[in-house]
């Protein structure tokens, strides 16, 4: 039988920002097996989610819909895997689908992964270090770190695939999300150099909304004793403690993505040995970007660009050219529709996004999209005391409106908040640090967003 349909291995971390990322000109690491999906396939340099948050970001990827079609639009709203998944389609069409990592989409009946052959996911977000895992068969312990074991149960099914039949193999990994524990081969890496500072470490939120402001997502303030693993020095000034609390926070983040760089080379490494990288389409993203104590952050959740930014970068030889970049917006929307698309699989009319494949070949469609739309939902948590808020981002503006309790936020405090409003010119201010919307010269730019926002949520059925 000669195989005509491509393999899918698509490999997703939680909270990988892009500028971690040697291929996306990281100035404080380097990652030089995803460098080889860069190298070898395309860089997507405007790929973005249309909610920061882990649970409601995979509901999105799995389906095509926006989270109010999924019904996941915050951490503690579960999916319900009875709803269509690009994996249940692949699945029907004949792919062998396989699930290891982590899920996040709640556990247990409608809860659990569906339309996998074989799945394995760590509970809620997972331990690092010898986790309990979820099977069909139950709950169990594995010993080793995640990040690897992931692998090991990935490198094992593809060992005992079906050759005769294309492969759509889900590699979820949970790192490098908090609290950010590395293994033991990384654990000292980066002791003897200090990692530069993002310029907007020190960000006073002068400018901007009292949203920015009331964020607690602090590098400075905000980290607890799990996150940092060693008690702050005596004696430090604040500037002082600051700069020893990023340089905690960064090192081990940045050794979770090391671990995950050395992982997705084992998969290379097996597609090469195994004759398949030709017929394989590689996927590599992370379900949202991070704040790298950029504006003083870690976290996700806002629509600023470190946390709206997916790194995308994707390998498929029979159709991509190699090293090529793209600069076209898509949006986590669109994978279940360019899975699909791939598989020869017909996409549903419940799926709100676009396929990418004519990008991947180099064609970019005249209807492509110019904007897109945005919407956080998870009001005012108890922890991070995030904002609801929805926007529009075109390819040089950015309008966001922080609109408040009691407008579709689900497990929104008592506390109440009058509609504040944001407008960045990215071109002349890239880091968002200060808000044109009240300024005159830009009514004209405000109002046309506005309008465009309007447009956008009638098209997505997202009124708020």
């Amino acid at each position: 039988m000669t195989q005509t349909l491509p393999n899918i291995v698509f490999v997703m971390t939680d909270d990988h920002a892009s500028h971690a990322m040697s291929a996306y000109g990281s100035r404080i690491n380097t990652t030089p097996h995803l460098d080889r999906l860069a190298d070898e396939g395309m860089r997507f340099d405007n790929c973005f989610c249309t909610n920061a948050l882990c649970t409601p970001s995979r509901a999105t990827i799995l389906t095509g819909m926006h989270s109010h079609r999924t019904g996941v639009t915050t951490l503690a709203t579960h999916f319900d895997s009875r709803l269509p998944t690009f994996a249940g389609m692949l699945q029907e069409s004949g792919y062998q689908t396989a699930l290891f990592g982590k899920w996040h989409l709640g556990h247990g009946g409608v809860h659990d992964p569906r339309g996998f052959d074989e799945w394995e996911v760590l509970p809620d977000q997972g331990d690092y270090h010898d986790p309990e895992m979820i099977s069909p068969a139950g709950r169990h312990v594995r010993e080793g770190y995640a990040t690897d074991i992931i692998t090991d149960l990935a490198l094992d099914w593809l060992g005992r695939r079906d050759e005769e039949r294309p492969f759509c193999l889900l590699v979820h990994h949970k790192a490098p999300h908090r609290p950010w524990e590395p293994d033991e081969k990384h654990a000292h890496m980066y002791d003897d150099v200090d990692i530069p500072e993002p310029d907007t470490l020190r960000d006073d939120y002068a400018g901007r909304s009292e949203a920015a402001a009331a964020a607690a997502m602090r590098v400075a303030d905000d980290l607890n004793p799990r996150d940092l693993k060693e008690p702050v020095p005596d004696g430090l000034s604040a500037d002082e403690e600051l700069a020893w609390k990023y340089q905690r926070y960064i090192k081990d983040y940045l050794r979770c993505v090391a671990s995950v760089d050395d992982n997705v080379g084992r998969l290379l490494d097996y597609l090469d040995d195994a004759g398949l990288t030709e017929d394989t389409l590689v996927v590599y993203t992370s379900d949202q970007g991070f704040f790298l104590g950029d504006h003083g952050w870690y976290d996700k959740r806002f629509m600023y660009e470190e946390s709206l930014r997916m790194p995308l970068l994707i390998r498929y030889p029979r159709q991509i050219a190699a090293g090529s970049v793209n600069d076209d917006i898509v949006l986590n929307l669109d994978f279940a529709q360019t899975f699909c698309d791939l598989a020869g699989v017909p996409d549903l009319p419940t799926m709100q996004g676009r396929s990418m494949v004519p990008l991947l070949r180099g064609e970019r469609p005249d209807d492509w999209r110019t904007s897109m739309y945005y919407r956080y939902w998870m009001h005012d948590d108890s922890i991070h005391h995030a904002r609801a808020h929805y926007g529009v981002r075109t390819d040089r503006y950015k309008l966001i409106c922080y609109y408040g309790e009691g407008k579709g936020a689900p497990g929104s405090s008592d506390r109440r908040f009058d509609p504040e409003w944001e407008l960045f010119d990215l071109e002349h201010d890239p880091m968002e640090l200060r808000s044109v919307y009240d300024e005159p010269d830009y009514a004209a730019v405000r109002k046309d967003l506005e309008v465009e926002l309007d447009r956008l949520q009638r098209e997505a059925g997202d009124l708020p």
